[in-house]
């Protein structure tokens, strides 16, 4: 019986030693972040989350007795938003290469939320315009999609950036506590 409950007081402890003896991350992961990438990414996060607002107020429309003047002057919004932040995932690709993995892979989903939403929006866009009529459940479809995009295309930019940021916190308290200087 002593025997039994020995070994299995044994195992936190070989847990712990394994995970101690684990050899720190490659030095890719531990790459420098780029100072550039990190600010262009901090600006795309406010573009988004002012392209969500606006997504968001204008999908509420569908549940309001709102002028078609106002679904085409916040659309317009919209486009505005959705073209402001291309040009910034411009910017960032044209960074990419000088970026840290995790930057690299932000900058790289990026393009795909915005491709979504730009259809959705061109959608919306022809419905306002007469071009091509949709019937109200598509158009409110469409508006859904686009908030629902917006919603986490910021989402995901935002928790890219807090990711930067808390990984800069770490390191400056792990540099401050000489953590592996050893």
């Amino acid at each position: 019986m002593i025997h039994k409950s020995t070994t299995w007081m044994a195992i936190p402890g070989l847990l712990l030693a394994g995970f101690l003896a684990i050899p720190p991350a490659s030095k890719a992961a531990n790459a420098p972040d780029s100072e550039q990438v990190s600010k262009l990414l901090s600006e795309a996060k406010t573009m988004s989350f002012q392209l969500k607002e606006d997504a968001v107020t204008m999908e509420s429309f569908t549940r309001m007795n709102v002028s078609w003047e106002s679904h085409a002057a916040a659309i317009n919004q919209i486009k505005d938003h959705i073209n402001a932040l291309t040009r910034q995932t411009a910017k960032l690709k044209e960074a990419r290469s000088t970026g840290s993995p995790w930057q690299q892979t932000a900058i790289d989903r990026i393009s795909p939320f915005l491709d979504e939403l730009g259809g959705y929006t061109y959608a919306v866009i022809e419905h306002i315009n007469g071009t091509t009529k949709h019937t109200p459940a598509e158009y409110k479809d469409y508006l859904e999609a686009n908030a629902d995009y917006a919603t986490d295309l910021a989402a995901m930019i935002g928790d890219f950036v807090d990711f930067g940021k808390t990984k800069d916190r770490l390191q400056n308290l792990g540099d401050k506590l000489e953590i592996g200087r050893r």
